[in-house]
């Protein structure tokens, strides 16, 4: 299935429980496509202008009552999914662009931008709960680990932070890499964390040892990783630079088969519905692409898995950084392509 969106779509998020699909655009404008497996079509069902500037990130909020966008603007916009009309706009939301979006729980969501800046937002109590300075360069994506309470995230600045979502302290922030990091999930039962960077290796962290990387996978691509999805324990999707969309191991490292290419142009961004059935890709070519995922988990289900992380040696200890390196990288690469502390304005999520 697919969908021309007419313009460079930058973000892409599936609704929890129905076949309904998100997509943001460069103009500002949100669209919503609903998918019928049945007869494998793509059908526009809300098209809106949420934002005056280029629209960023999108995330289905509130069990999907709501989607919320993020944009250059620096606002945040909350839109009823059945209607379409404005539920709550923030203007402000940061002092610079917001890049990223991402649920935390069911009443808190955490948006990341430009120059390194996360807020954590709380539905339930309509108030921003609280910031972390974690980078000093664009928030490239967000991982939520509910078990322990941290946010992972990446940055064009090249480093890994671990923010902790209790004390809202930066609990530790890893050395510079050499590229930007464009991408993270954890996988591995929690043990590892995957980050993707703009030069095609993949970065391997052990978990509580987040300084430095303990392996990385060199032979993935040599065009930046634009995005990554956990698949499970073992596997990952990987978005790259040339339009490829790859089914990857993790320990061993290894690419399992192609899955796609969705075109000549970089993948912006890639989702799971709700079920898992289909994969959406987004891209430059301004192409919405479901894929169907039943023939090719079938195919690699019997896939020797990966040995078990904690073969993995790793020398350094613990790491609890209260005061993370700082640096002058940052060269804002997706930045040129996308266009600090709490804001004044609390009162966002108060019609939610």
């Amino acid at each position: 299935m697919e969908a021309s969106l007419g313009e460079i779509p930058f973000g892409i998020d599936f609704h929890p429980s129905k076949e309904l699909v998100a997509v943001s655009l460069i103009t500002g404008d949100l669209h919503l496509y609903k998918y019928n497996t049945d007869n494998s079509s793509l059908q526009r069902c809300l098209d809106c202008h949420a934002h005056a500037e280029s629209c960023r990130t999108v995330r289905f909020i509130n069990g999907g009552q709501a989607v919320a966008t993020g944009s250059k603007d620096c606002s945040i916009l909350a839109t009823d999914v059945e209607t379409g009309s404005v539920i709550a706009r923030l203007e402000n939301a940061h002092e610079n662009a917001i890049n990223s979006l991402i649920n935390l729980t069911e009443s808190t969501v955490a948006s990341g931008d430009d120059e390194g800046c996360i807020k954590v937002w709380d539905t339930r109590q309509r108030s921003c709960s609280g910031s972390f300075n974690a980078h000093e360069d664009y928030v490239s994506d967000m991982s939520f680990v509910p078990d322990s309470m941290k946010l992972l995230t990446t940055s064009g600045d090249g480093t890994l932070s671990v923010c902790n979502l209790r004390s809202y302290k930066i609990q530790t922030r890893s050395e510079f890499s050499e590229d930007e990091l464009t991408s993270v999930v954890v996988m591995k039962n929690g043990r590892k964390v995957i980050c993707g960077s703009q030069g095609g290796t993949l970065l391997l962290y052990s978990w509580g040892f987040f300084k430095d990387c303990s392996d990385r996978f060199v032979d993935l691509s040599p065009n930046s990783v634009e995005a990554m999805l956990k698949l499970d324990e073992d596997r990952l999707i990987t978005g790259t630079e040339n339009g490829l969309i790859s089914l990857v191991g993790i320990l061993p490292n290894r690419i399992i088969q192609p899955i796609a290419e969705h075109s000549e142009y970089p993948v912006e961004g890639l989702a799971f519905s709700h079920d898992r059935r289909f994969l959406g890709s987004i891209s430059h070519d301004q192409m919405l692409k479901l894929w169907d995922l039943n023939d090719i988990l079938q195919s690699s289900e019997n896939t020797v898995k990966g040995q078990d992380a904690s073969s993995d040696s790793d020398s350094d200890g613990m790491d609890v950084d209260d005061n993370p390196p700082r640096s002058t990288k940052g060269t804002k690469t997706k930045n040129a392509n996308k266009g600090a502390g709490f804001s004044g304005s609390n009162n966002f999520f108060a019609d939610l």
